[in-house]
């Protein structure tokens, strides 16, 4: 797996002061995407134990209330090996912080029977599409995605959108 940056302070991304990994790699090449440097799979750089480490070594300040993973496409097959180790650690860390993701793919037809879904608050799913673009929805470009609760939804068996 590759990443393309890593923000140490990010307050667009999920609530609160966070620190953000984007994976670098996606195959989804949605219209007018905000982030289509990280499409390239062999773009950025390569992600390793180290880059873990400066991930934790960032999330330890105590403003900080939680990890973001976005991308590119965290939960695609060539990157969901990595995100997964990474949001397992985060979580074993720093259990009472929160860990978000963002993944173009629907939760019910993938994302629900992987690892990662274990370690997550909030999952942010579905492709974005420009038609339904709207600048006022918090933390999701299109209408079309949703703002998933995770232990909620795993709880109830069925999609339980997150309400802050």
């Amino acid at each position: 797996m590759r990443y393309n940056k890593i923000r140490k302070m990010d307050i667009s991304n999920g609530p609160g002061v966070r620190v953000s990994i984007f994976v670098q790699g996606c195959t989804f090449n949605c219209k007018n995407c905000f982030n289509p440097e990280t499409h390239n799979f062999d773009g950025g750089e390569e992600f390793t134990e180290e880059t873990i480490n400066k991930v934790l070594k960032l999330c330890e300040n105590e403003y900080i209330e939680g990890l973001s993973i976005l991308g590119g496409e965290p939960m695609h097959p060539k990157n969901l090996q990595g995100t997964t180790l990474l949001a397992k650690k985060f979580k074993e860390k720093f259990p009472n912080k929160t860990l978000w993701a963002w993944t173009g793919y629907l939760f019910e037809s993938y994302v629900k029977d992987k690892e990662i879904v274990n370690y997550l608050d909030v999952l942010v799913d579905g492709q974005y599409v420009d038609d339904l673009r709207n600048p006022l929805l918090k933390w999701k470009g299109s209408s079309n995605q949703r703002v998933i609760d995770i232990p909620k939804t795993l709880k109830e068996k069925e999609i339980v959108l997150f309400e802050k």
